[in-house]
């Protein structure tokens, strides 16, 4: 629980750059609910950058046809350098994230730790990816969101991003509700109810209605790894 811990207690509001070819396609999930309050009450910035503001051609082009021939484009080396150059002159970077299908698949202790940093840039790859100059040179951490491609790199890193934003304190209503979450412990969450207690004949489980707060935590961890065992039996053997 170190990660979580240190979760609490961070206090710096986090900066994210996204490097996008579309940035039009990034500005809603970052307009809303609890990552919008995150924003307008200071606990993150989020700056879009359009990598064809960086293009040295007058088309504006960022990608060209691959060497060696093949189908589909290939995202170009020297827009991506020009403007991840000029925000590492602006600032230092914990990491530079490239959002990729072949990178290491997202989880919750891949967000706990990312949650920690004070400034991250995230390259969205579109087309066929990007040279592979830029990975060996640049990307210091390449995540996926799952086995399966998109369109682009700019779904997942919203994804990403809301799931270190919702990490940041104060940001959620009850810091303690991150403490909760399926993953936090390994383990999937348990069921939850609310009103009513009876609907058409569907009760609550008694225990919750209760009272007994020791009873009800216990009914929780064994409800806990029960979900576990029967969804995903994986995590139990990690």
């Amino acid at each position: 629980m170190g990660e979580v811990s240190a979760i609490l207690q961070k206090a710096i509001a986090m900066r994210i750059d996204i490097i996008t070819l579309f940035p039009e396609l990034l500005r809603s999930p970052f307009e809303a609910s609890i990552v919008k309050r995150a924003i307008e009450g200071g606990k993150a910035e989020v700056h879009f950058h359009d990598l064809r503001d960086y293009s040295s051609n007058k088309y504006k082009q960022v990608d060209d046809y691959p060497y060696g021939g093949g189908a589909g484009m290939v995202m170009m080396i020297e827009p991506i350098d020009k403007c991840i150059s000029t925000l590492k002159a602006a600032r230092d970077y914990d990491d530079i994230i490239y959002m990729t299908p072949d990178g290491t698949t997202l989880n919750q202790a891949i967000s706990n730790q990312c949650s920690l940093m004070e400034n991250i840039i995230i390259l969205c790859g579109h087309y066929k990816g990007v040279d592979q100059r830029v990975r060996d040179q640049f990307i210091t951490r390449e995540i996926s969101i799952g086995d399966f491609v998109l369109s682009g790199g700019e779904l997942a890193a919203a994804v990403f991003c809301d799931s270190i934003i919702r990490l940041i304190p104060g940001v959620l209503g009850d810091e303690s509700s991150a403490l909760s979450d399926s993953y936090q412990d390994g383990l999937l969450a348990p069921p939850i109810y609310t009103r009513p207690a009876d609907y058409k004949g569907w009760p609550v489980p008694e225990i919750l209605t209760s009272g007994n707060t020791p009873a009800v935590e216990r009914w929780r961890e064994e409800q806990a790894m029960e979900r576990t065992q029967r969804l995903r039996p994986d995590l139990l053997e990690e």
